[in-house]
């Protein structure tokens, strides 16, 4: 029973298991969805999708197995063209024209069914027929109560359309991160608060869950002290040059970090392609807006979690050698790999975040200075999954 669909689906990327299939099938047995595709589709992607960030994999892949499919709930497009087309209303009082019972939805759909095979022309003000301003259950601006509604300002629309339509795709956890994404990402940034000792004057709710339950369901509050920010964050942007097409996506980051309330204290400083001995304050990196490197190393504690954003492409000699910075008259007596190790030794906890996709760090231009500077620092995709493991990694004690 469509046990293809099943291997495409975790073809597809979705961690369907047995034990949620066979459930599905017990649903299908117990007649849940009936014979139509629409309903299959929602019957499945409630029992088989754990989370609304996989709901756009589940589409695609529904979209995939069942395109050029025909259901029962497709409607010509020549009734379409009839219901779209100037719709005649007439003024209708007598309630004695209308169906003389209100149909159950199975009845509906049967007659949808059976006036799809009869119709051959447009048809308006009746009672009986697909049409518009009239008494019928079927059709749309008529004067039922009770019916089904074709055309109009929507339109009847089967699951593969719904799917292909693709709804959800915003919501995908491994998509590059837009302005509405961030808003939802920082939200796990909240993990960043710690609990210090003190009074406790603030509920918690999931220990007061737990002993409730412990209690035989009998409530038991649970307080503990208030949360406080104490995370340090240095925040270094490569900007510029092959960052230009990420730079929107730059300033969403920067916007969202900088109007966040979750850290202590928050540094923001920019780079061009590699550090060298100075960090500029403009994402411009315009020559004399800057401050020096060592001073930065020199008074910003161990304690800062360091996020370096940047693509990491640039000439290896940019990356490896003395000079090898490219504006101009900037020369640099240390090797631009040296100053990101300097960072390494220093801060303990630190990430990178690449806006390229990982399928192409091995074979996109820069490919080599990328993967040096991932045997420095771990190095994250610029997605939701990304930036969750990457704050995964800065939490842990080691």
């Amino acid at each position: 029973m469509f046990i293809s669909f099943f291997y495409l689906l975790r073809a597809r990327g979705l961690k369907v298991s047995l034990n949620e299939w066979l459930s599905l099938t017990e649903a299908l047995d117990k007649g849940l969805c009936r014979a139509c595709l629409l309903d299959f589709y929602h019957l499945c992607r409630s029992i088989l999708v754990k989370s609304e960030g996989d709901y756009d994999k589940f589409d695609m892949a529904f979209a995939e197995y069942f395109k050029g499919i025909k259901t029962p709930e497709d409607i010509p497009e020549e009734i379409w063209k009839w219901l779209n087309e100037d719709v005649r209303t007439r003024d209708i009082n007598d309630k004695n024209m209308l169906d003389d019972y209100v149909l159950e939805l199975e009845e509906l759909q049967k007659r949808l069914q059976e006036r799809i095979a009869e119709q051959k022309e447009k048809h308006d003000g009746g009672n009986y027929w697909i049409g518009t301003g009239g008494t019928s259950t079927m059709g749309y601006n008529g004067y039922h109560e009770r019916g089904i509604r074709v055309g109009g300002e929507g339109r009847h629309k089967n699951a593969v359309q719904v799917a292909g339509e693709r709804h959800f795709k915003d919501f995908r956890q491994d998509n590059i991160l837009d302005t509405r994404q961030f808003q939802m990402a920082f939200r796990k940034l909240r993990q960043f608060s710690s609990r210090l000792d003190g009074a406790k004057t603030e509920l918690d709710i999931d220990g007061t869950i737990d002993e409730t339950c412990e209690n035989a369901g009998n409530l038991k509050l649970v307080w503990a002290p208030p949360r406080k920010n104490t995370v340090k964050l240095l925040l270094l942007f490569d900007s510029d040059g092959s960052m230009m097409p990420y730079s929107r996506l730059c300033s969403q980051l920067f916007q969202a970090v900088s109007k966040s309330n979750h850290f202590k204290d928050l540094k923001v400083y920019y780079f061009h392609n590699c550090i060298y001995e100075h960090l500029y304050t403009d994402p411009h990196c315009r020559r004399g807006e800057w401050v020096n490197t060592e001073y930065v190393l020199s008074n910003l504690s161990s304690e800062y979690k360091v996020i370096f954003v940047g693509d990491g492409t640039m000439a290896p000699s940019e990356l490896m050698s003395k000079g090898g910075n490219c504006y101009v008259g900037l020369y640099n007596e240390i090797p631009g790999i040296d100053w990101l190790r300097r960072f390494k030794n220093k801060y303990p906890k630190h990430i990178w975040l690449n806006p390229i996709p990982e399928s192409e760090w091995e074979y996109t231009y820069g490919s080599r200075t990328i993967l040096k500077i991932k045997e420095l620092f771990p190095m994250f995709e610029l997605t939701l999954d990304g930036l969750e493991a990457g704050i995964k990694k800065l939490l842990v004690s080691k």
